[in-house]
């Protein structure tokens, strides 16, 4: 642990760490473009030149380790003098075409001109190189090659992540640029992440491309559940609607990085959302009131255990689900219902894409928090089983919990149970069949925890309210145990997560505090107490 000063601070850090990574570990920016903690060091750009005491020259500072006793400078006149002098080269050729560049607001080359620049071009526009504008270069990325300060961040990325190595410089001095092979478009599995890396408006993402400036957004820390893999995302919002997922660093799960499909799972955010609670008569949906929905549904639960007992109701739970959500609906069938019919499936027809770095074949981010709490997948069989068979009178259906079913098979089956009531948050052939529809709030609009497939507990954030008239799915499952006359008493996710955490053994000893921004594994030891 080499102990080093800068500025005026000392500090010590692991031994064979960059000068550029140990500020900022000390909260010291030094401005970059090139450098990427998950790439390979390239030391093209220059930007991060700094002072160090007996060294005759400046050095970089993303490939210059720390050592002991090493006195840096980064605020001398002699380093802004040098990293002005960069700025202005990288800015010679370049279009300024700020006002109509999608990267606006968090262009590093945008933030660092108004730091360290503020000079005037030399260069008439006229008299700047001219390179290609708005090429369509495959996968989810638009090329602007004029814009590009060719820091390789792409290149790299291509041949060290994906190993697919699509682009590459071509020609040489002012008229270098990156681009892609004749005939060879982006053709892997994570292409939106060159725009999150690229330092500029060079390489922008099609589907977020003038949607929204980034001044307006906010962002909630969240998990995206599109697969099994649970990584970790910034989703970002302006009022009650999603633009937009960003990985968010955690090296044990998704690193920096996200691929393409999970990009887009933010849309189930804001897509054919059910928004009001609808009690069906006669064939004809109704729309209701919370209470009226509740009741209602409450009502026919009852009226089928009481008639034929409880093991004429099922209930299904979906891997979408929270943790928390999950150990509700867990003690509703076991505690309040008392059905011995409880599963769930982690199938999804039709999406079995998967590789060997963070794309999961499971395509819920909760399987494996359903099977810690003891719900199975041989018991969604059984219940399948038992309404083919006609002996459910009464069904609640959380998610699209029959989602590796066709939207024919799942009318078909749906016909044989008199009663069918949903809790979800996007319509589908369930929510058109179901004689009550309880809408409930998306990943964004709530709050919990996930378990991804190795185990790790992750929290995720609401951002906003639920919108229209949908409630969290913890209010939901509590009030219809009420209605039942179970008399809970839950406040919050965090209170059922304490909760779980005193009667499930895999989550003993967890917290909120404890899981922190990066998750906690789950511990051995089976479902809980007294799982199906």
């Amino acid at each position: 642990m080499p102990t080093f000063t800068i500025n005026g601070m000392t500090a010590s850090v692991p031994d064979g760490t960059m000068i550029l990574e140990a500020a900022r570990q000390i909260g010291i920016e030094i401005p970059h473009y090139c450098y990427h903690p998950k790439l390979s060091i390239a030391g093209n750009c220059r930007m991060c030149l700094v002072e160090v005491e007996k060294f005759p020259k400046l050095q970089i500072s993303c490939n210059t380790v720390v050592t002991e006793g090493m006195v840096v400078r980064t605020d001398t006149e002699k380093v802004r003098k040098a990293v002005t002098g960069v700025l202005e080269l990288m800015l010679i050729h370049h279009p300024i075409d700020c006002p109509i560049c999608d990267q606006a607001g968090e262009c590093g080359l945008q933030n660092y001109y108004m730091k360290f620049g503020l000079h005037k071009s030399r260069y008439a526009l006229e008299e700047k190189v001219h390179k290609k504008k708005v090429q369509d270069i495959g996968g989810q990325i638009v090329l602007d090659a004029e814009r590009c300060i060719l820091c390789s961040r792409c290149v790299r990325f291509l041949r060290e992540v994906t190993g697919t190595c699509e682009m590459e410089f071509f020609s040489r001095s002012d008229h270098s640029e990156i681009s892609i092979f004749p005939g060879r478009p982006l053709n892997n599995n994570y292409t939106g992440n060159l725009a999150d890396i690229c330092p500029v408006g060079a390489l922008t993402n099609k589907d977020f491309r003038f949607k929204c400036r980034v001044w307006f957004l906010k962002s909630a820390d969240s998990i995206c559940p599109g697969c099994a893999n649970g990584c970790n995302v910034m989703a970002d919002f302006k009022g009650d609607i999603l633009y937009r997922f960003r990985p968010r660093r955690n090296d044990a799960v998704n690193r920096t990085w996200l691929c393409d499909a999970g990009r887009l799972e933010y849309k189930k955010a804001n897509d054919y959302r059910l928004l009001t609670p609808v009690i069906r008569e006669a064939g004809q949906a109704i729309a209701a009131a919370w209470d009226a929905a509740l009741f209602t549904t409450a009502l026919r639960l009852r009226e089928a255990i009481e008639a034929h007992g409880p093991e004429s109701v099922a209930v299904i739970a979906s891997p979408q689900s929270s943790n928390e959500e999950l150990f509700l609906v867990r003690k509703l069938a076991a505690e309040v219902v008392r059905t011995p019919y409880l599963g769930f499936s982690s199938l999804t027809p039709g999406r079995r894409l998967e590789d060997d770095f963070l794309i999961k074949a499971d395509k819920n981010p909760n399987s494996q928090g359903a099977r810690l709490l003891g719900i199975t997948e041989e018991g969604f069989v059984r219940t399948v089983k038992a309404i083919s068979e006609g002996r459910i009178r009464a069904l609640l259906v959380f998610g699209s919990g029959l989602a590796d079913f066709s939207d024919g098979e799942t009318v078909a089956l749906l016909s044989r149970v008199p009663f069918v009531a949903q809790v979800a948050t996007n319509e589908g052939a369930l929510s058109r069949a179901a004689h009550a529809v309880l809408p409930s709030a998306s990943f964004a609009e709530r709050g919990g925890t996930f378990t991804n497939f190795a185990g790790r507990v992750q929290r995720f954030q609401p951002g906003f309210p639920p919108r229209g008239k949908a409630k969290n799915d913890i209010e939901v499952i509590a009030g219809l145990a009420n209605q039942l006359g179970a008399g809970w008493k839950f406040a919050g996710e965090e209170s059922v997560f304490r909760a779980l955490a005193e009667t499930a053994r895999p989550f003993s000893g967890m917290s909120y505090e404890s899981i922190g921004d990066l998750g906690r594994e789950a511990r051995d030891g089976g479902p809980p107490s007294g799982g199906r």
